[in-house]
């Protein structure tokens, strides 16, 4: 685990301490490094599940693929932030990386917590440096606004949280993931189980986000920067799905009757999202509720509590913060030549790039979950648990997966089809950087296709 954490942590000083002409190809090729040693953590030598262990972090099954995509994202948004930081003063480059840098950090130690104290801690720490790097480097003046509300929606939601994990350790003396799974926790008050239930789940669900407590989602994403989006969309939302699937765990006999109308909440929100992405005229937008969709169907893989509900929930975590990161960095690179979000005005942009096309019409097939990419495979492994569960689930989950194509087509029609407009004449040609930039989204998740038993959270 340290051999992870120290370097990560060494990044800090070397960003300030290095020449600024070598800033960035340093910073990149020292953090791809780490994401390579991050590898192992895939091989889990233990069939019990825990590897890696020490006091405080271990690493298993379900944590190791969240962990090895946290370490694979910080080279791919250093690249992905070259130009739009260069015309920056040198310290405040140094400030974004060393801000990126701690965030791969917290989110490391959040993953492999093995007390959910400090797992909690860790999850708080993340607002931090994504509050910063959305509140300083964001495009529009209405950055401040959206981190406001990222702000506020994540801390009225993790507050009863940690209230409900002192209770917690008041009744069953320890907060540790690797016993409290063994014991019965549940309060002996006819009501305050109820309440602790919801408390324990809210921040999760409120992260995620889950349809009814999602509105902070489109504003963080629409104001972040490319490297905020990136891991808004990675990374931050699978830590509700993380901890909502260790959590369920501790909270098991009260789930099977408390958990109908979240999951009814998070199906509905599957379909309303998906509609919301088909009149979305913002192309980051758009992205931003196609995650809250996705997000929904984990949601509801999680809770109804199966074997596949969970297989599922995990593969479709790994596949979606792969492509939705790699559609933010195709949405930047339209940005950053035409300067609108707007997709009519940003329109028929295959004529003016080709090959960024080609990329485009891959990433749309991923998000729409084509076979046999892992989304798909994610995708049905949640939908067969919930028919197992209700035949009626098969309406809202059947009707989002069309709305889901259809939007995903109506991005790349949109976007890439039709005669270029008259204003946008002189494009400049797309870099080498952006081409490896989606080739790093896109390869593993044509590798997994071959491998898909690395992120299925169970020992292979």
């Amino acid at each position: 685990m340290l051999k992870v954490l120290l370097p990560t942590l060494f990044l800090i000083p070397l960003v300030w301490l290095i020449k600024p002409k070598w800033l960035w190809s340093s910073s990149l090729s020292y953090s791809f490094s780490i994401s390579l040693i991050s590898l192992a953590w895939l091989e889990s030598p233990l069939d019990l599940g825990w590897a890696f262990l020490n006091t405080m972090m271990a690493v298993d099954p379900l944590s190791a693929p969240l962990l090895v995509l946290t370490c694979w994202l910080l080279p791919l948004m250093i690249l992905a932030s070259q130009k739009h930081m260069a015309q920056e003063p040198i310290n405040r480059q140094r400030l974004y990386i060393t801000l990126l840098v701690s965030l791969q950090f917290f989110l490391i130690m959040a993953f492999s917590a093995t007390e959910i104290l400090l797992f909690y801690l860790m999850f708080e720490a993340t607002l931090i440096p994504t509050l910063m790097i959305i509140t300083r480097w964001g495009n529009q003046a209405e950055r401040l606004n959206a981190g406001t509300y990222f702000l506020f929606y994540t801390l009225a939601g993790s507050l009863p949280l940690l209230v409900a994990l002192l209770l917690l350790q008041n009744t069953s003396g320890t907060l540790s993931l690797l016993t409290l799974q063994y014991g019965n926790h549940i309060l002996s008050h006819c009501y305050a189980d109820k309440f602790w239930w919801a408390a324990c789940l809210l921040a999760f669900l409120v992260k995620m986000p889950l349809y009814g407590v999602h509105l902070w989602l489109p504003k963080a994403h629409v104001e972040a920067p490319i490297a905020g989006s990136m891991v808004l969309a990675a990374v931050l939302l699978k830590l509700g799905g993380y901890g909502m699937i260790r959590m369920v765990v501790v909270l098991e006999p009260l789930t099977k009757q408390l958990s109908y109308p979240f999951i009814i909440l998070a199906l509905w929100g599957i379909v309303m999202a998906g509609s919301i992405c088909l009149r979305q005229p913002d192309l980051k937008s758009l992205i931003a509720y196609s995650s809250v969709s996705h997000m929904g169907l984990v949601a509801a893989g999680v809770l109804i509590q199966t074997p596949w509900g969970l297989t599922g929930s995990l593969i479709l975590m790994i596949a979606h913060g792969l492509t939705s990161s790699a559609l933010f960095c195709l949405a930047n690179t339209n940005y950053e030549r035409t300067h609108s979000r707007t997709m009519l005005l940003a329109r028929g942009l295959q004529m003016g790039l080709p090959l960024m096309a080609s990329w485009w019409f891959v990433m749309s097939l991923a998000n729409l979950a084509l076979p046999p990419l892992p989304n798909l495979m994610g995708e049905l492994a949640i939908i067969i648990s919930l028919i197992g569960w209700s035949w009626w689930t098969l309406l809202l989950t059947g009707s989002g997966t069309l709305i889901t194509a259809a939007y995903s087509l109506h991005m790349f029609l949109t976007t890439q089809r039709g005669p270029i407009p008259t204003h946008m004449m002189a494009l400049d040609p797309t870099h080498t950087r952006e081409h490896l930039l989606i080739a790093l989204h896109l390869i593993p998740l044509i590798l997994l296709i071959a491998q898909p038993s690395l992120i299925w959270g169970w020992p292979a």
